[in-house]
């Protein structure tokens, strides 16, 4: 069975993978055809079904598992498959054809673990620990990219190994500029992409939620941070959820704390996506 990362072009392809995007389009002529991503976990590629198009469409959906007989070309400056045959793969979870975590998920728990474990604010230890204690949030984060399959950390478990990248800056960063106000920065980093858990439906598609196309996951974060603050004062709460809404919005941070989660926040997108060497 081939994988993607074994794609090449002018090769034959048969495998097994998760359909994440499926399109119903015309071309200019006005002939339908199939808009396909493909993933395992070994990465993504784009397919084209031309010919049989309406068997071939009734056959499976998006999110399915399937098994594809084609052949990889060249468009665009990328690879492509043009698919000859597709069947659904009953026996494979779709889940499991996405590309996941490049970090170790235990090892990223324990980290994410540690760093709430610093806080020592009570109001925000509470806060904090109602999303540290809730196994379905944990889970989500192991589950749901950071931002979409198309952006950073856009992989099973991205939301997790993000947090974890974006508070271990800000608690290092505190470090060095005694100043800042440790906990509140710790805890909103920690929280800042909590809504992206609303936001995300689970793999292999991760498309939006209806209310996260709506909303979007700055402010659904900030009501489920609302929902469990009870035990935070009003002004430290204030404080908090000004960091977050502020995280994607530079001009708008009012508080150092502010400023610092938004740099953390881009420094850690970027060092995920840009090329390095010969990438």
């Amino acid at each position: 069975m081939t994988t993607i990362a074994d794609l090449s072009e002018d090769r034959t392809v048969e495998g097994v993978f998760a359909v994440t995007k499926k399109e119903r389009r015309r071309t200019r002529a006005g002939a339908s055809y199939l808009a396909l991503e493909l993933a395992d976990a070994s990465g993504r590629v784009e397919a084209r079904v031309w010919n049989d198009v309406e068997l071939l469409d009734r056959r499976f959906e998006e999110g399915d598992a399937v098994h594809v007989l084609g052949r990889v070309e060249s468009f665009g400056g990328k690879l492509q498959v043009q698919v000859r045959a597709v069947e659904p793969a009953e026996d494979a979870d779709p889940a499991s054809l996405t590309p996941s975590l490049r970090r170790d998920a235990e090892e990223l728990d324990g980290f994410f673990e540690f760093l709430a474990s610093e806080i020592s604010h009570p109001g925000l230890v509470a806060v904090v620990g109602s999303f540290v204690g809730d196994s379905e949030i944990r889970g989500s984060l192991r589950l749901l990219p950071a931002a979409g399959v198309d952006r950073h950390h856009g992989y099973a478990g991205g939301l997790l190994e993000h947090t974890v990248g974006v508070a271990t800056l800000c608690r290092e960063t505190a470090q060095l500029h005694p100043r800042l106000r440790f906990d509140l920065l710790l805890a909103a980093a920690l929280l800042h992409d909590v809504g992206r858990i609303r936001e995300l439906r689970s793999g292999p598609s991760f498309r939006q939620t209806e209310e996260g196309r709506l909303l979007g996951h700055v402010h659904l974060g900030l009501r489920m941070i609302e929902e469990r603050a009870g035990d935070v004062e009003p002004s430290v709460l204030a404080e908090l959820l000004h960091a977050i809404a502020c995280h994607h919005d530079r001009p708008a941070a009012r508080t150092a704390e502010a400023a610092v989660l938004y740099h953390a926040n881009q420094l850690d997108a970027q060092a995920a996506t840009r090329p390095v060497g010969d990438d």
